[in-house]
Parts: structure tokens; C-alpha cells; sequence
């Protein structure tokens, strides 16, 4: 098995675990990421994101907690997996069904140098957010506000983690 297939098969399976350290260890310092809701830059910054997201599913959701990863490929240079997460947000306590696909790239070590995950945000946001969602979520605005509450949320996080 390639090692980066192995890589993306061992963050997904820490991730169905809420494992956010071993997910935090597949990323290469210089680690990007991406998707509809943030853009972050940097192993730490991208850590912070997944071990925020995996505390408040274990805090507050982690009895509808699922993960199921599929057509996890990767060769010496790039990567893809579609995964699918049912959880309960915990903003509003909504259920979610989130289907999404990932694509990576990887360092020579055999790290996550790039991860883009895609999925439809009008159809997370029905879910997520109910009336707001399913009114705005295809708007602009609707993203925005998203995006920086989200990007609010995550510096409160690291901010409190910092030493």
C-alpha cells in the first residue's frame, strides 16, 4: 500500500474515533486546508480546526457520531476520499448528514501538504441551521457569516489552548 494512501486511511480512521492528535499528526507543517467554511494555513492552525470540531462532537454529540470514508486512493503525489458525517451540531443541536470529497497532496515524508474538501453548503445549511439555512444558505451573506463565526470560534479555541 502507497505510504500516502496509509496516511489518508490512518486520518480517517482517527477521525472516526475523534482522534483530533493523530488527525493533527498527518499534516505536514506547512499544511494547507480548505473548504467551505475555512481556510487555514499551517499544521497548528489546521490541528486547532479538527481537534475544536472533534471536542464539541464529543461534548455534545457524540451519541449520533458516525464517519464512513470511502474510496480512500493515493499515489506518490496526490490523494482523494469521500467521506460522509452524521453528527449533531452543536451550535443548534440539528442533526447532519454531511457527504464530502476530499483532495490531497502530500510532502516527501509522506504528510498532508494540501487537503480541499467539497460539499454542498446550501444543503449543510438546511441541516445545520433549519429555517436560516434553507432560506439563505445559498446566499453569500448566509457564507460569511459562517465562515467568520467559524474563524471566530477557532481563534477563542486556540487562544485557549496556547500556553
Amino acid at each position: 500500500m502507497p505510504a500516502n494512501q496509509l496516511t489518508l486511511q490512518t486520518f480517517y480512521a482517527a477521525f472516526a474515533r475523534l482522534d483530533a492528535e493523530t488527525m493533527g499528526r498527518c499534516y505536514a507543517d506547512a499544511a494547507k486546508f480548505d473548504d467551505e467554511v475555512f481556510s487555514l494555513r499551517g499544521r497548528g492552525e489546521v490541528a486547532g480546526m479538527w481537534a475544536m470540531l472533534c471536542g464539541a462532537t464529543q461534548a455534545k454529540g457524540r451519541d449520533v457520531w458516525r464517519l464512513e470514508a470511502s474510496d480512500i486512493q493515493a499515489d506518490a503525489a496526490t490523494g482523494r476520499a469521500h467521506w460522509e458525517a452524521h453528527y449533531r451540531f452543536s451550535a443548534t443541536g440539528r442533526l447532519v448528514h454531511n457527504r464530502i470529497d476530499g483532495n490531497f497532496t502530500f510532502d516527501a515524508q509522506g504528510l498532508i501538504l494540501t487537503h480541499r474538501d467539497r460539499f454542498n453548503f446550501w444543503a449543510w445549511s438546511r441541516q445545520a441551521l433549519g429555517a436560516p439555512g434553507l432560506l439563505l444558505g445559498w446566499t453569500p451573506f448566509l457564507r460569511a457569516k459562517v465562515r467568520a463565526q467559524a474563524a471566530a470560534n477557532l481563534r477563542k479555541f486556540l487562544a485557549a489552548q496556547a500556553p
